[in-house]
């Protein structure tokens, strides 16, 4: 069985080093590329002001941080939920530095860019010159972000993992679906008893009732034959 966790998160701001802090940690579970319906979201006081910058991009304010756990309290659940799993995360190098500076203010070990599949490189790479951001190759791939009006970190994670799907070679929707359906279909369905294989050479009366109905075709190919 593979499992992966595709990560988003979102920040006050850019650099963690100058004291830009998480703020929202959202993870989707794949096992097998596909999504298993786990999940995990979490809010995170940063302990700071929301930079007017970031309040833009994904709407969190200083009241509704200021009402959450800060990094510290979450971890461990946070780290449970990962476990040893590859990371999926478009554009990783932002993430996991923030990820990685959260951990080691917690005395943690790191994470490091090794665990992490970028799928911003992989698009990058596939596709040339084309725009990569999520936006685009969810254009492209065709999968719906209507319901994405600014950046949030658990509704990015659940469209991440479908253009992960597409990044990788896609998938058939429904395959593994239809085929539990149609076998539920045929265990109801009620059965017949097999037909005996019939006989390989005909026996008399076939043979004289094929001569009759040849002698009513005009020069039949089949005279010939004989």
């Amino acid at each position: 069985m593979s499992r992966e966790i595709v990560l988003d998160t979102e920040t006050t701001g850019l650099n963690p080093e100058a004291g830009d802090r998480l703020v929202e940690i959202a993870c989707v579970e794949l096992v097998n590329h596909v999504p298993s319906g786990n999940t995990y979201h979490q809010y995170i006081n940063p302990e700071r002001a929301m930079s007017a910058e970031a309040f833009a991009i994904h709407g969190l304010g200083d009241d509704l941080l200021a009402e959450q756990p800060v990094f510290a309290d979450v971890v461990d659940t946070f780290l449970a939920f990962v476990g040893d799993a590859t990371l999926v995360i478009h554009n990783a190098p932002f993430d996991i530095r923030f990820l990685d500076h959260e951990l080691g203010r917690c005395g943690r070990p790191l994470f490091g860019i090794e665990r992490a599949v970028d799928t911003l490189d992989m698009a990058r790479r596939r596709f040339p010159g084309a725009p990569a951001s999520l936006d685009a190759l969810c254009k492209r791939f065709e999968v719906d972000a209507s319901g994405r009006t600014k950046h949030g970190a658990l509704i990015d994670c659940e469209l991440l993992a479908e253009v992960y799907l597409h990044l990788i070679g896609g998938r058939q929707p429904g395959l593994a679906l239809s085929v539990v359906a149609d076998d539920a279909g045929d265990r109801d369905r009620p059965r017949r008893a097999p037909r005996p294989p019939r006989p390989h050479a005909p026996n008399a009366a076939e043979l004289e009732a094929h001569r009759a109905f040849i002698a009513t075709l005009e020069d039949p190919l089949w005279a010939k034959l004989d």
